[in-house]
């Protein structure tokens, strides 16, 4: 896509939305359905100008400190507030003024509903959520750019905020939330888009993204017209790059949490469908081997982790301590037993883990050279009489 044609579509973009602002567009919906429970609070106008194509809010959890991108009227970030509880905030990021007027617009009257006003607000692109727009808006006030000298000084003063004064600061949030909007990013800035997703989840935090996805490649000519990119079709990442996004950016764990069986719109023979995808961030941790080990319990023949191991139904596995502790999470619990060693290894006294390919791990290796503590089996049985072993 030549700049030309990168600067027409996100011009569609923000013109299209501020007129779905003011009355509804059909044409930028997908069927999704939310929980009734958490919609009564919300007023007419806000339902009808709600545009998306799922729901990732049942991902959200109480107490939550969450990051809706592209919040638009302010649905999800409702219906998450109410999720979170009083104890948990929801911060709402849009650039379009029109979106963000008409969320604010009836702000206090959900809150009072709610009975919590736990939902915030800011200005600012998706793909940069280190610069906020309304800080910026004071600076260029105060120093309008006029000149090349004056655009190369405003430059310094973007890098300044966001360094000084981020819109999201690093690992703040725990949970990421988007509904149809990753798609109207250009696509030179998606790369940055998802490094800016991780940077802003804490570690053990998780994002849940609804999006429009294609079955095949999108031609160029496609990418390059304005109509079809900014009503969420020619934007959409291909299935299987959306999912490689999330782990190129660091995530691990993603999951298909629901698919489209039937394509939202068909454009020249290419299917769009919505599509929600769950991953997590893990916490930091070292590759140390404190000889603990897992099985993984089927129903499959074997599995790999993100990281390429590999996990053979019914084997006794040998992992670091990271990965041990990694896989008693969401969203890989249930499906190990974990089996730790009788003599626990202190971190200072293990060694790095060195294997990560898929190596067995002998049983003597948990239990120890002598496993004389298991004596003739009978402190296994069910009573304290000879006869009531099982």
């Amino acid at each position: 896509m030549n700049p030309r044609s990168a600067s027409n579509v996100e011009e569609s973009v923000i013109n299209r939305y501020s007129e779905g602002a003011k009355a509804r567009e059909e044409a930028l919906c997908c069927p999704s359905s939310f929980d009734p429970a958490y919609l009564s609070v919300l007023p007419k106008e806000i339902l009808e100008r709600d545009y998306g194509c799922g729901d990732p809010t049942p991902y959200v959890r109480p107490g939550d400190r969450v990051l809706d991108l592209g919040s638009g009227a302010g649905k999800v970030c409702w219906i998450a507030a109410q999720i979170t509880g009083a104890n948990g905030h929801v911060i709402g990021v849009d650039m379009n003024t029109d979106m963000l007027a008409l969320a604010k617009q009836h702000h206090q009257e959900i809150a009072a509903k709610v009975g919590h006003d736990n939902v915030s607000y800011r200005r600012g692109m998706i793909q940069d959520l280190r610069l906020d727009l309304d800080l910026l808006a004071k600076e260029l006030a105060a120093a309008p750019v006029d000149s090349p000298d004056s655009w190369l000084a405003m430059r310094q003063v973007e890098a300044q905020l966001r360094d000084q004064k981020p819109m999201i600061p690093d690992a703040s949030v725990d949970v990421v939330l988007s509904n149809c909007v990753l798609n109207l990013v250009r696509p030179e800035d998606k790369p940055q888009l998802f490094r800016e997703i991780f940077r802003v989840v804490k570690p053990g935090g998780r994002v849940a993204i609804s999006d429009i996805v294609s079955d095949e490649d999108i031609p160029a000519e496609m990418q390059a017209d304005p109509e079809l990119w900014s009503g969420c079709i020619s934007g959409a990442y291909r299935e299987d790059h959306f999912l490689e996004a999330f782990e190129e950016a660091g995530f691990h764990g993603m999951q298909i949490m629901s698919r489209d069986e039937k394509p939202w719109q068909t454009v020249q023979g290419i299917e769009f469908r919505a599509m929600t995808v769950q991953a997590f961030k893990a916490k930091a941790a070292e590759d140390l081997d404190r000889k603990q080990a897992v099985v993984y319990m089927g129903p499959f023949s074997q599995v790999a982790d993100d990281a390429g191991q590999v996990f053979f139904r019914g084997e006794r596995m040998a992992v670091s301590d990271r990965s041990f502790q990694l896989l008693q999470g969401s969203p890989y619990a249930g499906l190990f037993s974990y089996i730790e060693p009788r003599t626990a290894v202190s971190p200072e006294d293990a060694e790095p883990f060195a294997d990560e390919s898929g190596s067995n791990r002998h049983p003597r290796e948990s239990k120890g050279e002598d496993d004389s503590v298991s004596g003739d089996g009978s402190a296994a049985c069910c009573g304290p009489e000879p006869d009531s072993c099982c």
